[in-house]
């Protein structure tokens, strides 16, 4: 049932520039960080950032308003290949009003099918956004 919720539209400049942001050429970290503009009912862009650490990253998001985050992140495995996986965050803070949470949670999947991303995770408190935590998160897909 909530796969066909949807409770916000992907705003079409946002589109553009995740489609930009997928093919980027840069090695260095960097994030799209969007909210849901509750006027328009569509998800916009709020900020972008280049060459952004995790840590950094988790500084930039609101401690009780929801978030989506775009990162590409420069992976370095255990043998030594680097990739750089595009993770989608939903950070959706404990103590964020329902109504909110009832948006952002209803233009997720929306948004994940938009940018065509397949490294999705949640975070619950910015705190949990660490080096560690994504490198955690992404040794599942190898």
């Amino acid at each position: 049932m909530s796969d066909s919720l949807v409770v916000c539209e992907v705003d079409p400049d946002l589109k553009e520039k995740l489609r930009k942001f997928r093919f980027r050429k840069e090695t260095d970290n960097a994030a799209i960080i969007m909210k849901v503009d509750k006027d328009r009912q569509m998800v916009v862009l709020e900020e972008e950032f280049q060459n952004i650490s995790p840590e950094e990253l988790k500084l930039e998001l609101p401690e009780r308003q929801p978030r989506f985050v775009v990162y590409s992140y420069k992976y370095v495995h255990e043998d030594g290949r680097v990739s750089y996986p595009l993770c989608f965050i939903f950070s959706s803070p404990v103590g964020c009003k329902p109504e909110q949470q009832m948006m952002y949670a209803g233009s997720k999947n929306r948004l994940v099918q938009t940018a065509e991303l397949t490294k999705v995770f949640e975070i619950r408190t910015t705190d949990d956004l660490t080096e560690a935590w994504l490198q955690e998160k992404l040794s599942f897909f190898r």
